[in-house]
């Protein structure tokens, strides 16, 4: 009897469940799984298991571990192999941390992370092929080589990326456990209340619209999304919001924020990119379209990062600058709202 529970978009890795069939003969886990996991190589199955991502009756196991009968095994495998051939660009990137193992880069709005269908050039991963074009992960065939998450291309911030497989099978299993730390900052309508919270609701795709996704309150459908919340600024039309993540599903805080009628500031996706808080004045109205006009995508920036490195194990911290489209738009709202009480109007 087998299960195969994969992995959300926004976080890049797969997960598998087995149990092993009551009458199955000792036999080595590398070989089990390879037999059963399509595309995958025994020797990445061994790379999972010597990084402690094969898990059998809950401890983690050697490659050589000869499954039995009821044994109830689980993989986590980063992304599988690419199906188009990838092309190295030498594309700037902002690297804020690097080392042997991983690389920690601040990504600008506007960049896709990796390629998809109508995306094969000017990604994230385009440029990694080119700056690692000498690492054997960059030309492994992965569709996604050392990538372990993801933002969304209008979205700014950090992100951690593997040089290596042992790194990559680490990492993944980290975000995988939830251990890893990420907080971000958003420009959202109204102020939500309370003013400190917690957002949940499972999050799958859109019934009608495949493109975008929705929140199912009644867990129906989706997976489970939680999402950490604290107005740390009040211009009363909109806020200031630090978000916490505790899972990572695509378009997490975007579609959380807009069910619950405080969509992401200029969010074109989710209803944010229409005047929803505010006065008829046209000074106001002007105001808005000058902002948009500055910041011409979601206001949500990847702002910090946290993992324990994969080979020392030592917990590193990073933190990024807003980029200067968001910042640009916070000081115009400080100004326009400074000395105004406007707490409560609509």
């Amino acid at each position: 009897m087998a299960e195969e529970d994969l992995n959300d978009q926004q976080e890049l890795f797969e997960h598998y469940r087995y149990v092993v069939d009551p009458g199955q003969s000792l036999l080595r886990i590398d070989k089990y799984l390879s037999a059963r996991i399509e595309n995958v190589s025994r020797t990445r199955i061994q790379d999972a298991a010597n990084a402690g991502n094969i898990l059998v009756n809950n401890s983690p196991v050697k490659p050589n571990y000869r499954v039995k009968p009821s044994d109830v095994v689980q993989i986590v495998l980063p992304n599988p192999p690419r199906e188009i051939e990838l092309i190295a660009e030498d594309i700037p990137i902002r690297i804020i941390f690097e080392d042997d193992d991983v690389i920690v880069i601040n990504k600008a709005p506007g960049m896709v992370v990796h390629p998809a269908y109508g995306n094969y050039s000017g990604t994230l991963v385009n440029a990694l092929m080119w700056h690692f074009r000498g690492l054997p992960l960059f030309n492994s065939g992965e569709l996604r080589p050392g990538l372990v998450h993801r933002i969304d291309k209008n979205t700014s911030g950090l992100l951690v990326v593997a040089k290596n497989e042992f790194a990559l099978n680490r990492l993944s299993k980290q975000f995988y456990d939830r251990t890893t730390g990420r907080r971000y900052l958003a420009l959202v309508w109204g102020v939500p209340d309370p003013v400190e919270g917690t957002i949940t609701g499972h999050v799958g795709r859109n019934l009608r619209d495949r493109k975008i996704m929705q929140v199912f309150p009644d867990g129906s459908q989706g997976k489970p999304a939680i999402t950490h919340y604290r107005v740390i600024e009040d211009f009363g039309y909109v806020s200031l919001v630090e978000c916490r993540l505790e899972t990572g599903r695509t378009h997490q805080i975007r579609v959380h924020f807009s069910h619950i009628r405080h969509p992401l500031f200029n969010d074109d996706e989710y209803g944010g990119d229409r005047i929803l808080k505010g006065t008829t004045y046209a000074k106001y109205q002007q105001f808005i379209r000058n902002c948009f006009a500055i910041l011409p995508r979601q206001a949500l920036h990847a702002k910090s990062l946290a993992f324990n490195h994969p080979v020392t194990g030592e917990r590193l911290s990073f933190d990024s600058e807003l980029p200067d489209d968001m910042e640009q738009v916070i000081r115009k709202w400080r100004d326009y709202t400074s000395g105004r009480n406007i707490i409560g109007q609509d």
